[in-house]
């Protein structure tokens, strides 16, 4: 059995008055997952567990079938496994968001989706200034980048910048959960501070700004943790061997730690721009060796932070027709039999601009399976399906059990 996962990052939504009262997933011209919908069977997914944030690295760990309680590290040590830093004892490591702060308020979670070649710039400039034998910075992706921190306490209470877009930065500064970690917590905070004073005048941002577009002027760390302990698939699932693709490093590392390969695709941005084509080409030639493939596309969730509906739609309809459409096309006829699961990780709602807890919808395509009587996907009609609510680890057990 060949298995391909392809996660649509933030696809969900709630009913918006300007479509109708339909979600995005409702209105999109969608023919192949709704055909694979009506071709297999259907239901929701709770990915979010009691007390953790709704996250894309605590509901990707879930549909990856994880007992996150167990295994969750924060996102910064998943991120550096993707980036081939290793996270020793005695380290804590953070994503490290480079952000956009005006009029003292957060003003958007990316810098205006600042490209990777300045964030590096940028990286490497305050590494090189802020550098005291303590912390240290590594460039990833666009505003995706690392912090690595020496005798750092994990037990802080830190907010990620895209659920708090509009919001004082100073009000929602990192917070000590434990006398023990408020040495931490200053330490963080005045690295913030520093980062504000180093790249306001910046030759990157002077330049961004001539140009009219956001200034990378903040550093924001937040997910901090220690180095995991986390099983193969292999050793939870019995998968030989897989794939992981993806244009973002937190998923890329959970592939890491899962031990699978990384894929890495020429043109994937993580935006509406990503190469769709070449990431559903690589997945394909991936699935002729591999039995497991996991196909994290990141577009649909930055149109939801960004609030932007329209381009959301268009997202799923390019996930439909320059991925779907293709992966399907190409295994359909296979020998060795093809299941195809489609769904988010986690809800992100265009008027709430974050992400939110409520269970998501699945399909599970079986090449030689059979069907319910769900014949669209959307976060209305899949709930309806034969697998009903299942939660967390149920959604790979039941992937991989070929029911």
């Amino acid at each position: 059995m060949k298995t391909i996962i392809i996660l649509a990052d933030g696809a969900a939504d709630e009913p918006i008055g300007a479509l109708g009262n339909k979600t995005p997933l409702q209105v999109a011209r969608k023919p192949y997952i709704d055909m694979l919908a009506a071709k297999g069977k259907s239901g929701e997914l709770d990915t979010i567990p009691p007390g953790f944030k709704p996250g894309s690295e605590i509901a990707n760990l879930s549909v990856l079938g994880y007992d996150v309680p167990k295994v969750f590290e924060g996102r910064g040590s998943l991120e550096a496994a993707s980036m081939g830093v290793d996270i020793l004892p005695g380290e804590m490591a953070m994503r490290c968001n480079l952000i956009c702060i005006e009029d003292e308020k957060i003003k958007n979670h990316s810098a205006g989706h600042i490209s990777s070649e300045e964030a590096a710039e940028l990286i490497r400039f305050l590494y090189k200034e802020l550098n005291d034998g303590k912390v240290s910075f590594y460039p990833g992706v666009s505003y995706r980048h690392l912090l690595k921190l020496k005798e750092g306490n994990k037990h802080l209470d830190c907010t990620a910048p895209h659920d708090v877009t509009g919001t004082p930065f100073k009000d929602v500064l990192i917070k000590a959960e434990a006398p023990e970690a408020q040495e931490t917590a200053d330490y963080l905070n005045s690295l913030i501070l520093k980062s504000q004073e180093l790249l306001k005048n910046h030759p990157v941002n002077l330049k961004r700004i001539a140009a009219g577009k956001d200034p990378a002027n903040s550093i924001w760390p937040w997910s901090p943790g220690y180095r995991p302990q986390m099983q193969t698939l292999q050793e939870l699932f019995g998968i030989k061997s897989g794939s992981v693709i993806s244009a973002v490093d937190l998923i890329m590392g959970i592939g890491v730690y899962a031990g699978l390969k990384q894929i890495h695709v020429e043109g994937a941005t993580g935006l509406y721009d990503t190469n769709y084509e070449g990431k559903a080409q690589a997945a394909i030639d991936a699935l002729k060796n591999d039995d497991f493939v996991y196909l994290h596309i990141e577009a649909s969730d930055e149109a939801g932070h960004e609030g932007d509906y329209e381009l959301k739609t268009k997202t799923i309809e390019y996930l439909d027709d320059r991925v779907v459409r293709h992966i399907y096309e190409a295994t359909k006829d296979w020998d060795e039999p093809v299941t195809i699961a489609v769904l988010p990780d986690h809800p992100t709602p265009c008027a709430l601009k974050t992400h939110t807890n409520k269970p998501i919808p699945f399909l599970i395509y079986r090449s030689n399976g059979s069907a319910d009587d769900v014949r669209v996907y959307d976060e209305f009609e899949s709930p309806k399906g034969a697998y009903g609510l299942i939660k967390g680890k149920e959604f790979m057990e039941t992937l991989m059990s070929g029911k």
